[in-house]
């Protein structure tokens, strides 16, 4: 473990700091706030990758830690040698899909690891709660799936309908449960689907930017009827960063970009955009299209109402879809190194080369 650093604010732990969204946040505290010092605690599993934040490695306030969650020992290990003010909680497994195979690995990231995180918060914090707090990112899977209208509120009952949904489901429960029975200083989030940079290829975006790059085959579930609401990666950083520093203790608040798609509608949209950059025939990746059946359980619909954090914290989207696509897929065309890495496995071997001497 590296040695403290002296003179700082708060020192903030964030948990799968080197994944999609947890890179994004990482990046935006370690330049935003000079004087935090920020611990990036990551497992580096296939969607953990330490090249997602190489530009801030070398700052002076950012440490990284590899860590299973799920381990009490270590959990407790790195809490006591950094004496954390906060956690700022994204860890987990997060696709669907894998869920469907595999629901057990969710139950024990998603669950299990999250009480590990509250319970060695509740042990080191029990005798001094100012100042500290507990931030658990979630996603708005929990809320199951709606029909043709209607919102996700902060009220809405919670139906999730996937083994991942349900482990998130449970963990939101339980960051819950230790705000009410011990008092620990905790906030949530639940977030629609995010897009932009760094993100696994495995998800929809990505996978389709990928595969019309390659004039690979673009599976699309059923007929593509299915609706998500997209928001931009960074603004849901900057969403996080201020519910982090505003949001009321035992608040909860849901983050959306007012910006709701079918999937075949996207799909169809992502087309034209990478056909202009690859100065294809307008329709040609459009032939790539291919319907393939659907995912059991897939809900339908999901749309957030994030007018609470607007009204009460001021945040609001910053990029129209368009823009934030042209933007995702500049980087994509920009950084086919990190695809093949991150595709081929390669990725793995940065962490060897870069922290296998320690």
């Amino acid at each position: 473990m590296e040695p403290l650093i002296t003179d700082t604010d708060k020192t903030v732990g964030v948990t799968g700091g080197a994944g999609f969204i947890g890179s994004h946040v990482v990046r935006l505290l370690v330049k935003k706030y000079p004087r935090y010092r920020v611990i990036n605690i990551d497992a580096l599993t296939y969607a953990g990758n330490l090249e997602n934040i190489k530009d801030i490695e070398t700052y002076p306030n950012y440490i990284f830690e590899r860590a299973d969650i799920c381990s009490e020992e270590h959990i407790d290990r790195l809490f006591s040698g950094y004496q954390f003010d906060a956690i700022i909680h994204l860890a987990a497994e997060s696709h669907v899909d894998r869920s469907i195979m595999d629901p057990l690995a969710f139950v024990k990231t998603n669950v299990l690891g999250t009480g590990v995180l509250l319970n060695a918060c509740r042990k080191q914090w029990s005798h001094d709660m100012e100042g500290k707090r507990f931030y658990h990112v979630s996603t708005d899977e929990v809320y199951g799936s709606l029909g043709d209208t209607g919102f996700f509120t902060e009220e809405t009952p919670y139906d999730p309908r996937s083994p991942y949904s349900a482990s998130k489901a449970s963990s939101d429960h339980l960051v819950m449960a230790y705000y009410h029975t011990y008092g620990l200083p905790v906030v949530m989030s639940n977030c629609s689907n995010n897009y932009g940079s760094h993100h696994f290829p495995e998800k929809l975006i990505p996978l389709m930017i990928n595969n019309i790059i390659n004039n690979k085959p673009l599976p699309v579930y059923g007929k593509g009827e299915n609706i998500r609401d997209w928001l931009w990666v960074e603004d849901h950083a900057r969403a996080i960063d201020t519910i982090f520093h505003k949001g009321k203790t035992g608040g909860k608040y849901n983050v959306g970009g007012f910006n709701e798609w079918k999937n075949i509608d996207l799909v169809h949209l992502l087309c034209r955009i990478m056909d202009q950059k690859l100065h294809r025939p307008a329709g040609e990746s459009e032939k790539l299209i291919t319907y393939v059946k659907d995912r059991a359980g897939h809900d339908l619909r999901y749309a957030i109402d994030a007018t609470k954090l607007s009204r009460e914290l001021g945040w609001k989207p910053s990029l129209q879809f368009e823009e934030g696509l042209g933007k995702t897929a500049d980087w994509y065309l920009e950084n086919q190194d990190w695809v093949h890495h991150v595709t081929s496995g390669q990725y793995q071997q940065y962490y060897t080369e870069q922290y296998g001497k320690r």
